[in-house]
């Protein structure tokens, strides 16, 4: 009679001694799923991050080849000529970007005294006859957050010299 009362003592230790162990292990497991969860979460807003800054890198290209296009398509000595764009990305849906570009023409005074350029868009200070009709385009490409939805603002700048 002695005999089974020890051998049942061992088999309920040994029960509960694997609950303990199953406990353990689950809370192992929790752990390790919550930790690949937080590096989920930032790796994904990482990548939105990067996605988002080529966008604007891409956008800022964009507009300075279209400022190009619209210099190209007014007469600078005349009366017209072009000193701002605004625009945003995209243009159809909820707009993510704002577009602002500015340009500043280099050593070419307006003749016209009606024209729509103000002193503020003429640079002459650096003018020499190699820079004679050149242009500054800075273009700032500005994330709207409300409708960005990743907690931070987007901002790339790019300023380029051009001969058009």
């Amino acid at each position: 009679m002695q005999r089974n009362r020890s051998i049942l003592k061992y088999t309920n230790m040994k029960s509960g001694m694997a609950m303990i162990l199953a406990i353990a292990f689950m809370v192992v497991v929790a752990g390790i799923i919550a930790s690949m969860q937080s590096m989920t979460a930032i790796s994904t807003k990482r990548t939105e991050h990067i996605f988002f800054t080529e966008q604007a890198q891409l956008l800022a290209k964009s507009a300075t080849e279209f400022a190009i296009l619209a210099i190209s398509g007014h007469d600078r000595t005349g009366e017209s000529c072009v000193q701002r764009i605004n625009s945003t990305f995209p243009t159809v849906a909820t707009p993510i970007f704002t577009i602002v570009t500015n340009i500043r023409y280099i050593g070419l005074n307006p003749i016209v005294a009606g024209s729509t350029c103000d002193n503020n868009s003429y640079i002459d200070i650096i003018a020499t006859p190699q820079s004679e009709g050149s242009v500054l385009i800075d273009v700032t490409v500005s994330s709207i957050d409300a409708n960005l939805n990743i907690g931070e603002t987007i901002t790339y700048h790019r300023r380029t010299l051009q001969k058009p």
